[in-house]
C-alpha cells in the first residue's frame, strides 16, 4: 500500500478528538474534493509503498495506542484489512476514516464515515474528467449501509452552507429508510474551513445550526491547535 506519512498527534476530529492517537495516511483517492485538505494524497499523491510489516513497525515506536487509519482513501487498499487485524490484536484502538464510497472487510474500533455532498466536486473543466467521475462515485449507499453494521460510527458531513445541512439530513434519512436506523448522536456536522480564521467563522455558524437540530458538531480542533499543517 502506498503511505504519505506515519505520525503522532492528537485526534482533532469527531467522537475522539483530542485522543492522543497514531495516524497511518495511505495515498490514493478516488474522489477529488474541491476543499480536499490532503491533496497530497488525492490531487497530487505522493508517499512510497510499504508492506504491512513496514508501517506495523513505524507505528511500534509511537506512543499512542489509538491509531488512525486515513487518507487519501484507505479502503482501496486491500493490505489495509490485514493492517486492521494486527493493530487490534497487538491492543490497539484503531479507526478507519474513509468517504464510505468503498467496501472492504477491514474490522475498526470506529469506523468515522465522511459522505461526500454533492457541493464537494471540482469544477467542470478539471482536467481528467474529474467532476464526472467525482459525482459517479461519490455516493455508494449499499457500501455506507454495510460499514454502518460493521463497528461503531460516526457520520461526519462537512458542511458548507445551509443547502449542504439539508442535503446531509435528507442523506441519513435515506439510509434510514435503506434498512440502518442511524443514530443521531453519531452525525456531526464538521465546518468546511481550512484556515484559523475562516474555521472560527464557520463553527460560530454551525454551532447555533447543530444545537437546533441536534446533531453534534465536530470542531476541527487540529487546525485551531497547529494551524493547516501537515503530520498534525
Amino acid at each position: 500500500m502506498r503511505i504519505a506519512e506515519i505520525y503522532a498527534s492528537l485526534q482533532g476530529e469527531g467522537l475522539l478528538a483530542g485522543t492522543p492517537s497514531t495516524f497511518v495516511r495511505t495515498s490514493g483517492c478516488n474522489l477529488r474534493c474541491i476543499w480536499c485538505d490532503t491533496p497530497f494524497t488525492s490531487w497530487q499523491p505522493e508517499g512510497s509503498e510499504k508492506s504491512v510489516a513496514d508501517v506495523l513497525a513505524a507505528v511500534d515506536v509511537l506512543y499512542p495506542q489509538h491509531v488512525v487509519v486515513t487518507g487519501g482513501e484507505p479502503l482501496l487498499f486491500a493490505d489495509v484489512a490485514d493492517l486492521c487485524r494486527r493493530l487490534r490484536a497487538a491492543g490497539r484502538h484503531v479507526t478507519i476514516e474513509t468517504a464510505g464510497t468503498v467496501w472492504l472487510d477491514a474490522p475498526a474500533d470506529l469506523m468515522s464515515i465522511s459522505p461526500k455532498l454533492s457541493t464537494s466536486g471540482p469544477p467542470a473543466d478539471t482536467p481528467g474528467g474529474w467532476q464526472a467521475r467525482h459525482e459517479a462515485a461519490r455516493r455508494a449507499d449499499d457500501v455506507l449501509v454495510r460499514l454502518l453494521a460493521t463497528a461503531p460510527y460516526q457520520l461526519k458531513f462537512v458542511i458548507d452552507s445551509v443547502a449542504d445541512i439539508a442535503e446531509a439530513l435528507a442523506w441519513v434519512g435515506d439510509l434510514e429508510v435503506a434498512g440502518k436506523p442511524v443514530d443521531r448522536r453519531r452525525v456531526l456536522f464538521m465546518p468546511q474551513a481550512r484556515m484559523p480564521e475562516e474555521l472560527a467563522t464557520k463553527t460560530a455558524w454551525l454551532a447555533g445550526e447543530c444545537a437546533r437540530l441536534g446533531v453534534g458538531l465536530a470542531r476541527r480542533h487540529h487546525i485551531e491547535w497547529f494551524g493547516a499543517v501537515r503530520g498534525t
